[in-house]
């Protein structure tokens, strides 16, 4: 393949760059986007089939403006591609009235004014019977919340940006991003291709394409888990709720039954330490599975002990846990998004934005000060 030139490029295909394609073609600007895989693959983060998205962040209030525009993309997402990405059920979050998660999401709604209901032990319980909750556990349930499909999310960006103008080439394993004086020349398997702007969003790839990143990034194995359920109380159409707990063991979450594939359920702490993602462990580990099943039989009892699926993906973790959207230190031509830390992809319909913004030189609408690659240095 001979060299190609793009106003932009987009490196990774996932769910921050598919979204970044998609809002800088539809700007009517010459874009492509790479991948070394095809698109909505299996061997990263933007997989699984479900993601949560819920308003009341407990991470940090300075979310919530990202996730509310968020929430406004995917709507628009739906409407122009036809194809329903997100699902409303509500979620459930319980943990001790003195731990992480139920002041968190306290403070967040305090801060913006969102609309969430606390409930004690005794009163969740009794709203949902299908639920237990430990003696410490106090209970919020916010309505503004539920699922995204995860594929279709990356998919429809992708076809969204394809039908604007944009190119795509998978099967493009990159070998190294070089600032030129004249343009900024990235170097693939099969050939070169060269940009005056470049995104990165390679997720479990950054640390080894963007030396600045190099010590920052740590990436985890994080395997997910279906059981069969009985629909009649945790289903979807049943009025179950999404839910994530707070407890001794870790965090916890997942999401309604689906009709063929059962309730997921996954770890969202703790995690295995990945040192190549080509060669991640995507094999079933018993020992992981009856861990999640533990917690289904405290909080859930009620779900069957009878796997229906598995699969792994990763997260890519900054030392933090928040996320690091910056322009490269030694080249601002060239900006990116990375360690979402496993709670980012809720947040890439308003990521791909701002990285728009970012590399068009469009001043954002948001206070990105947390996000800044800056408050990592000692």
């Amino acid at each position: 393949m001979s060299k190609r030139h793009f106003d932009y490029l987009v490196l990774g295909l996932g769910g921050a760059g598919s979204a970044a394609l998609y809002h800088l073609a539809r700007r009517g600007l010459h874009v492509a986007g790479l991948d070394r895989f095809p698109i909505a693959h299996d061997r990263g983060s933007s997989h699984g089939h479900t993601r949560l998205i819920r308003q009341s962040y407990f991470e940090h209030p300075s979310y919530v403006p990202l996730v509310q525009r968020a929430f406004e993309l995917w709507e628009q997402v739906s409407e122009d591609h036809g194809r329903d990405v997100y699902y409303e059920t509500g979620i459930i979050e319980a943990g001790p009235q003195e731990g992480e998660l139920v002041p968190g999401v306290l403070a967040s709604a305090a801060e913006h004014g969102l609309e969430v209901e606390h409930f004690t032990r005794e009163q969740a319980a009794q709203r949902w019977p299908q639920f237990s909750f430990a003696p410490e556990h106090s209970v919020v349930y916010e309505q503004r919340a539920g699922f995204l499909l995860v594929e279709q999310c990356v998919s429809a960006h992708v076809e969204l940006a394809q039908w604007a103008g944009a190119e795509t080439f998978c099967d493009q394993s990159i070998t190294s991003i070089e600032s030129g004086s004249e343009a900024v020349r990235v170097n693939t398997t099969r050939g070169a291709f060269t940009a005056d702007r470049v995104v990165v969003t390679l997720g479990t790839w950054a640390r080894e394409l963007l030396p600045e990143l190099s010590q920052q990034l740590t990436v985890l194995r994080k395997p997910l888990h279906w059981f069969d359920a009985d629909e009649s109380q945790y289903s979807r159409k049943s009025g179950c709720p999404s839910f994530l707990f707070e407890t001794e063991a870790g965090h916890y979450y997942g999401f309604p039954a689906s009709d063929w594939r059962g309730l997921k359920v996954a770890r969202h702490t703790g995690g295995d330490l990945v040192q190549d993602p080509l060669t991640v462990d995507r094999t079933l580990d018993l020992e992981e599975r009856d861990d999640v099943h533990r917690f289904l039989k405290k909080y859930l009892p009620c779900v069957t002990d009878t796997p229906t699926d598995h699969t792994v993906c990763m997260y890519t973790m900054s030392p933090d846990g928040h996320f690091i959207i910056d322009q490269c230190e030694d080249d601002p031509r060239i900006v990116y998004a990375a360690g979402l830390s496993g709670h980012g992809f809720k947040f890439t319909s308003a990521l791909g934005e701002v990285l728009a913004d970012m590399a068009t030189d469009t001043k954002s609408p948001f206070d990105l000060s947390l996000f800044q690659r800056s408050r990592l240095k000692n």
